[in-house]
């Protein structure tokens, strides 16, 4: 049920995200205690603002209204991804390239399945991310396919 959600939603998207020139990052449908949440992430260069995020609600809510997809009630919750955003796409990844990103794999590598660092390069098939440990740097390379998720973060150094 919310596999089908989510796509009739990304179609929906689509020519709003088109119009207003932003870039549709994720759809979560899931249910939270008692109530369904439908969450929709945008962003665009320079980050997007409560008024983009009105504007997008209002006119998902209108198409939401016609189609009618989800036949319970439910909150709908436009915004950003945050300073922390998922990494979900290829292209994602290679926008972050210089970046610090979080990465899980699904297995350890080098005895480890989370890394933190400075995405060095990414060619498609494998990420390099400068990663410290203790006082030494290093360099680990991170088959795409291992990826279980990616995501921006935020360093305090």
């Amino acid at each position: 049920m919310s596999e089908k959600v989510t796509e009739t939603v990304q179609q929906l998207m689509e020519p709003i995200v088109l119009e207003m020139n932003l870039e549709l990052v994720d759809i979560e449908y899931l249910k939270e205690g008692s109530s369904w949440f439908l969450r929709v992430y945008v962003d665009k260069d320079g980050g997007i603002d409560i008024e983009d995020c009105g504007v997008v609600s209002e006119k998902l809510s209108e198409k939401l209204d016609d189609l009618d997809p989800i036949p319970h009630n439910y909150f709908l919750e436009v915004s950003s991804p945050g300073a922390e955003r998922p990494l979900k796409k290829k292209e994602d990844i290679a926008r972050a390239i210089g970046k610090n990103i979080n990465v899980k794999t699904y297995e350890p590598i080098e005895g480890t399945k989370t890394f933190e660092g400075t995405l060095i390069s990414f060619d498609n098939e494998t990420l390099v991310i400068q990663v410290t440990i203790k006082t030494r740097k290093k360099e680990v390379s991170i088959p795409y396919e291992k990826v279980a998720k990616a995501r921006l973060a935020i360093s305090f150094s």
